[in-house]
Formats: C-alpha cells, sequence, structure tokens
C-alpha cells in the first residue's frame, strides 16, 4: 500500500473519530484539525501547493484569526500543530509550510522544537 494513501486515511481517521484533545484556552485541537482538514492532499502528498482562495488556504486563514485573537489562543492553536507534525512525522514540513503558502504568519514556527508557551 502506498505511503501517502495510508497518510492520507490516517489523516481522515482522526478528522472522523473527532481528535479532539482540548489544549489550555479557547482553541481545541480539533478545531485546528478541521481548520486545515482542507489541506489534506498536500499534508499526505506534497502537491497541489495550496493558493489563497482555497479551502486549504481559507482555513489556514481562519485558523490564523483564532491564533491572533490572544495569547492563549495562539499557545493553544500551536500546541494543536504540534500534536499534529508528531503525528504526521515525515509530512511535518508540509504543514509547517501551509501559513508560508497561504499568505500568513500564525506567531510561532512550526517545528517539533517550538516551544508554545511563550
Amino acid at each position: 500500500m502506498e505511503v501517502g494513501f495510508c497518510a492520507k486515511r490516517y489523516w481522515f481517521g482522526l478528522l472522523v473519530l473527532g481528535w479532539a484533545t482540548a489544549v489550555a484556552g479557547l482553541t481545541d485541537c480539533s478545531t485546528v484539525t478541521s481548520l486545515i482538514s482542507g489541506c489534506s492532499n498536500f499534508v499526505a502528498y506534497g502537491t497541489p501547493d495550496p493558493t489563497l482562495g482555497t479551502p486549504c488556504c481559507d482555513g489556514v486563514v481562519s485558523l490564523y484569526n483564532i491564533a491572533s485573537g490572544s495569547t492563549d489562543d495562539r499557545r493553544s492553536a500551536c500546541s494543536c500543530l504540534m500534536a499534529l507534525i508528531t503525528t504526521y512525522g515525515p509530512n511535518a514540513t508540509a504543514i509547517a509550510h501551509l501559513p508560508g503558502l497561504c499568505g500568513v504568519s500564525l506567531g510561532f514556527i512550526i517545528d517539533p522544537s517550538t516551544d508554545c508557551t511563550r
């Protein structure tokens, strides 16, 4: 079975099962996961690159709007994204590139070494 197919299937499995580990703040991980679910092809396969106006970038921009609301929301969004990149290992770089491709900065670097409490 193709690795990309497995990653995509796992991605949707998380969504269907309602992966909703709550973290401190107003944003929970189910919201973050839902917002970037439109990016699943890019995360799984590395293509097509998301562009403004696509469901992927619309979700990333919505995530930006939430993360810029308060320090707690930014920290929560950060923690959720760190959990996702830990889950997706080899595809973590795709998740890290989403804000730049969609023209926003979340106020933190999406990297496993990022300290979301800062």
